[in-house]
């Protein structure tokens, strides 16, 4: 079975994420769609999958500063607003439908 995984991320302005998949696919995210889309403990109740996160605190200049790999399943984003908590499986970025 392959694991999904990016072979490239880039970003596109200050406004988009990109990721270029291993199945030759690539995903452009809104990077303010993606940090209101963090599924962190934090942004996301884990028992009963409640949004936490009011979009509204989000500023509209939100930036990833820092992206990290989280072994060879997810990565994780440190945010210009001090959010680092947020780790992004490959999976459901590869079907997050928010872009």
């Amino acid at each position: 079975m392959k694991i999904t995984a990016p072979v490239r991320i880039a970003r596109i302005g200050d406004t988009h994420l990109r990721i270029e998949w291993n199945d030759g696919s690539r995903d452009d995210f809104s990077v303010v769609a993606l940090r209101q889309a963090c599924p962190c403990a934090a942004c996301v109740n884990e028992w009963t999958g409640e949004k936490l996160l009011d979009p509204k605190s989000i500023p509209a200049d939100v930036k990833p500063v820092k992206i990290v790999s989280v072994g060879r399943y997810a990565m994780g984003i440190h945010w210009s607003d001090r959010h680092t908590t947020g780790i992004f499986a490959y999976d459901y970025l590869k079907n997050l439908t928010v872009k």
